[in-house]
């Protein structure tokens, strides 16, 4: 049976930055072992797979479209994944599937959503451009999740310059290692990170949508603020936007993706 996949580079306006996910969608569920096989065959930081559930009807007789959403590394399923669920909202919604502003998700960490952000702008010659922002509503602080150690370094040439262990870092205990820095005052940023996950078959991360959930924790106690730029300084790099809802404890990260693939499975 066939499947239609999708390549996205997610977290940058970009083809070739930001993080790569591939988006496969499913008519009907797969065995496990046929999606850690296809994800170890595309062998980039995440594959994620799509499956169509029955829409959630909402007060005003409109229905919000609802997936199963799984991530996989090259070697295992994660609980959650920041770029690859913006993959997905962006191959649903870019691919004209759906007529809507928002996805729900259905998903190992709960009920994940993806709104669609229009945008206008004008650049520097002053031609307006369209597009639009993905924002994810994930749950804040997921440590629990991931489980990775945490590293502050001085400044966001600390974070640049690091030049990463991988045996090391796969020994720690859990599942990873996370290093952040503040930005330089002449930045558009707040701060920097880079993200490491060797046990998951991923080095290192290019943009990790979840590991900002925590960042967005640390960051607001440290400058006293709940809406931050982060730039994830890998050697592909990617930009969010980022909002931290204390009150309900949930992380709004905000980014672009682009399309760079399409093909199908065959096997």
């Amino acid at each position: 049976m066939a499947v239609n996949y999708t390549l996205v580079d997610a977290f940058t306006e970009s083809a070739f930055k930001g993080n790569p996910a591939a988006v496969c969608l499913l008519d009907e569920d797969r065995d496990d072992q046929w999606l850690q096989s296809v994800a170890a065959e595309f062998n980039i930081s995440e594959t994620s797979y799509l499956t169509r559930l029955p829409s959630e009807s909402n007060s005003d007789g409109s229905s919000t479209p609802r997936f199963r959403l799984r991530w996989f590394t090259p070697v295992v399923e994660v609980t959650l994944c920041g770029h690859a669920t913006l993959a997905a909202a962006h191959t649903l919604f870019s691919s004209g599937k759906i007529d809507y502003d928002v996805i729900e998700f259905v998903t190992l960490s709960g009920i994940l959503t993806a709104k669609k952000v229009a945008q206008n702008n004008k650049a520097s010659d002053g031609v307006a451009h369209k597009g639009f922002f993905i924002e994810l509503n994930f749950p804040s602080d997921p440590i629990a999740i991931f489980n990775s150690v945490e590293v502050v370094v001085p400044s966001a040439k600390d974070v640049i310059d690091l030049q990463p262990n991988f045996d090391a870092i796969g020994k720690f205990p859990g599942n990873g290692m996370i290093v952040t820095g503040i930005a330089p005052s002449e930045s558009e940023s707040d701060f920097y990170s880079r993200c490491f996950f060797p046990q998951y078959g991923i080095n290192e991360d290019p943009v990790t949508g979840s590991a900002h959930c925590s960042l967005a924790s640390y960051w607001s106690k440290e400058l006293g603020k709940c809406d931050f730029v982060a730039y994830q300084a890998s050697p592909r790099g990617g930009a969010l936007n980022i909002h931290l809802d204390e009150h309900n404890q949930r992380v709004f990260l905000q980014g672009k993706a682009i399309t760079v693939m399409e093909g199908i499975l065959l096997a």
